[in-house]
């Protein structure tokens, strides 16, 4: 599959414990590859919806009477259920991040590989681009992306480095914004240190932290009893969330506990963190850094 290749595909979707006449959500349809994985366990009565506010995954659309392909953030989950007729669902795929498409289309300035106009959006509805975190926000608000999102040691200068920058010339791209940061990307770590910051960047305009927190808490009302979320993590901010959630319901803090100390909790964890193979990794490099965790409705 060009568009993207699935990562964890059986182990995610194996995760679902699938019913054949269930309803099930994709949050994150991509290239399609995992909701065909589901539909070829669903019977004739099963239904699949499945999200995706990138416009260039719609051309994926599976053409299966059992299937709804929902061109919005699943921010909006339970609004759009609702739309379709749905309250209640069987079962949750979300695998987050960028898709493989994203990063290679040179254009959307995702990837460190290419140049491109400083965009990153996720979706073109989005009217915040990275042009306007790296050219409009002030230092305060710059220096908090960089080092809440990228965990970047020199947050600070680099802050302060953009805007002195900027004061004169707008940075367009993401070329000038490499020039423009290049002391601090030494030879040996500046791929990765690059990287850290187009993900900083990238997460502030797709306000991806505070998306997975309010479909995580979503999730909980939608799910029936022994229902499962299966859901595919690539950084420490992505995975703690899910984490936290499945231990405790919240994001911070210890839970409340009842007069008899017994905690209430929407779901309760299946199995252990499952991480790519060897073999998966050398196919799909972008695999290397997943970390899966399934959860089940209590």
């Amino acid at each position: 599959m060009n568009y993207h290749n699935p990562v964890l595909l059986k182990e995610s979707v194996d995760g679902l414990n699938i019913k054949p006449d269930g309803i099930y959500v994709d949050v994150t349809f991509g290239g399609g590859g995992h909701s065909r994985e589901i539909l070829k366990r669903l019977g004739e009565n099963g239904r699949l919806l499945a999200f995706d506010q990138d416009e260039d995954a719609l051309e994926n659309a599976i053409d299966d009477s059992r299937f709804q392909l929902i061109n919005e953030n699943f921010r909006y989950i339970k609004q759009f259920l609702k739309f379709y007729g749905v309250r209640k669902v069987d079962g949750i795929l979300a695998d987050f991040g960028v898709s493989s498409h994203q990063f290679d289309k040179a254009e959307r300035g995702f990837s460190t590989r290419f140049d491109a106009d400083l965009d990153m959006r996720m979706s073109k509805k989005n009217t915040v681009s990275a042009f306007e975190v790296v050219n409009v926000y002030d230092y305060d608000e710059l220096r908090r992306v960089l080092f809440q999102y990228g965990d970047l040691r020199n947050a600070n200068a680099m802050a302060k480095t953009i805007i002195a920058y900027r004061e004169t010339t707008p940075i367009k791209t993401t070329e000038q914004l490499k020039e423009v940061l290049q002391q601090y990307l030494p030879k040996f770590r500046e791929h990765k240190i690059l990287a850290q910051i187009y993900q900083a960047i990238r997460i502030e305009v797709n306000q991806e932290i505070q998306v997975i927190k309010e479909f995580l808490e979503q999730s909980s009302e939608l799910m029936e009893k022994g229902g499962r979320l299966s859901m595919i993590s690539y950084h420490s901010l992505e995975d703690r969330l899910v984490k936290r959630y499945i231990r405790s319901g919240q994001f911070e803090g210890e839970p409340e506990k009842d007069f008899y100390g017994n905690i209430n909790v929407p779901f309760k964890k299946v199995g252990g963190l499952i991480v790519p193979t060897r073999e998966e990794i050398k196919i799909n490099n972008r695999a290397r850094s997943a970390k899966l965790r399934i959860a089940e409705k209590l």
